[in-house]
């Protein structure tokens, strides 16, 4: 029996302390959407077809490697617990079961990745052929990566946890020059990191590529001015697909200090009127929707994650 259970020579284990708390980790490997940015070995991107995130669930991608082959993967969830474990069992082939273990430990995360065979003879295929263990540590330096620019992200996008009122303003593409003149009449400075552009991050899954003119047009500008009140804004040129008139490109951003009453304000506001953008998850580390209520105005609701 002992022989039995004895895996070792079947399995890859890789273990790592992430720079991130448990909540960002646990989001940036369970949600499609950054998935799509940090998954695979170098070189390699992914189409994304379909994360069902439940027990039975499916996960069917396909990765494209640097020469252009590509690596259909489907992928059934066999336990979920949220911030805990996520153990999914790769069908279609070679089979394995994958289990990736989350502890947190204060403001960082302790990872544990498991890949288990079915037998000693795939593992060994596995590894001579797709250099098995190589991906793997590939992949978590890549996943490294990419928790410590999100992790900037959220620390740029608001600096404290306090709930705050902004208004939020769309610029056809002059944000830059519009926050530089408004930033000479209230004798301020930018916070929230300054300009960021639609270049400096990665976008959602299925966007276009940019253009290096688009790459540096503004995606987020922050700037206080009387009292406490901070103007936001970002550009939303035709070029991106966007159609500005006056009237709608103005909105009044509610930032709660909770998920939960970031939900219940957009569900109160929007009812009767007209949902703009469904509330989820963003690729920029949000939870965030806009509306018009039923009497014309233009909400967003934006919780940052802690």
């Amino acid at each position: 029996m002992a022989e039995k259970n004895n895996t070792a020579d079947r399995e890859l284990v890789i273990t790592r302390l992430l720079n991130a708390p448990i909540d960002l980790v646990w989001e940036v490997c369970t949600n499609p959407e950054h998935i799509i940015n940090w998954w695979g070995p170098n070189g390699f991107s992914n189409t994304i077809h379909s994360m069902d995130l439940k027990v039975g669930g499916e996960w069917d991608l396909t990765m494209h490697g640097p020469d252009g082959t590509d690596y259909k993967n489907k992928s059934v969830f066999r336990e979920i617990i949220k911030n805990k474990k996520l153990v999914y069992e790769n069908i279609s082939g070679p089979n394995f079961m994958a289990t990736i273990e989350f502890e947190s430990q204060g403001e960082k995360t302790f990872l544990k990745w498991h890949m288990l065979f079915n037998s000693r003879e795939e593992f060994i295929q596995v590894v001579k052929t797709f250099k098995a263990d190589e991906g793997m540590k590939q992949n978590v330096d890549k996943l490294t990566h990419y928790l410590e620019k999100q992790g900037n992200i959220r620390k740029q996008l608001k600096t404290n946890t306090m709930s705050r009122v902004c208004t939020y303003l769309n610029f056809p593409g002059n944000t830059e020059a519009a926050f530089n003149f408004y930033k000479t009449v209230f004798h301020s400075e930018f916070s929230g990191g300054g300009l960021q552009r639609f270049g400096d991050i990665p976008g959602p899954e299925g966007m276009p590529p940019l253009s290096d003119t688009d790459k540096k047009l503004i995606l987020h500008a922050e700037l206080p001015i009387l009292g406490g009140h901070v103007l936001m804004a970002t550009d939303a040129p035709e070029s991106m697909g966007f159609k500005l008139v006056s009237g709608n490109n103005m909105h009044i951003m509610l930032e709660p200090d909770t998920k939960e009453e970031t939900t219940r304000l957009f569900n109160e506001l929007s009812e009767g009127g007209k949902i703009t953008m469904p509330l989820q998850d963003m690729f920029f580390g949000a939870y965030y929707g806009s509306c018009t209520d039923k009497y014309g105005i233009n909400w967003m609701v934006n919780y940052t994650y802690k």
